[in-house]
């Protein structure tokens, strides 16, 4: 039986810091192994659309991804349980747009965020294979979110306009229906 973990919240000090680079050999280890089977049950059970491994205070360049019908991002299409190890993302075009984005270290916000519509990712995955991929659309603003965690950002330091950032009930209340739509319309063009 897995155990989910405790998720550090905004302020904490290692959501700050840029976390370190694993080496293969590290990375198949029985701790690492283990603790990867952790954090994808702790995003599960927290209802997250991807987590970090410096959110659950280890500085480690590893973050989950994965969107299952989940209620916190309701109207998100899903994404395969994706592990990225030493990720690197770099834009693949110059489009962007914008999206509200939350987060489980920022609990109970919401705010607009400018994501690239697509990206390059290089990483590996669980089992040391390595990732050369392009993502697009909320796949690629879901990616481009849990890295700049791992890079010591949090989606607050890219808000462009403050009066965007609302509670989580106000967006749903005055928000969801539109940002639903926006989704829509981005899922129709990219496929994700």
């Amino acid at each position: 039986m897995r155990r989910p973990l405790r998720i550090a919240q905004i302020g904490h000090p290692i959501l700050r810091q840029p976390t370190r680079i694993l080496t293969r050999e590290e990375l198949l280890s029985e701790e690492i192994q283990s603790f990867l089977d952790d954090l994808v049950e702790t995003m599960r059970e927290a209802s997250g659309a991807g987590l970090a491994a410096n959110q659950v205070y280890q500085s480690l360049r590893i973050c989950a991804v994965e969107v299952r019908n989940n209620s916190r991002y309701p109207y998100r299409p899903n994404i395969p349980l994706t592990i990225l190890v030493n990720p690197v993302l770099t834009p693949a075009s110059d489009e962007t747009f914008i999206n509200y984005e939350g987060c489980l270290s920022v609990p109970n916000l919401r705010g607009q965020v400018r994501r690239h519509c697509e990206v390059h990712v290089e990483a590996l995955d669980r089992e040391g294979n390595s990732i050369s991929t392009v993502v697009k659309g909320m796949t690629a603003a879901t990616y481009q979110h849990e890295v700049d965690h791992l890079d010591g950002r949090i989606f607050l330091d890219r808000v462009e306009d403050p009066n965007s950032v609302v509670t989580l009930e106000n967006f749903q209340r005055y928000c969801m229906d539109k940002v639903a739509a926006d989704v829509e319309a981005l899922v129709k063009r990219y496929g994700s």
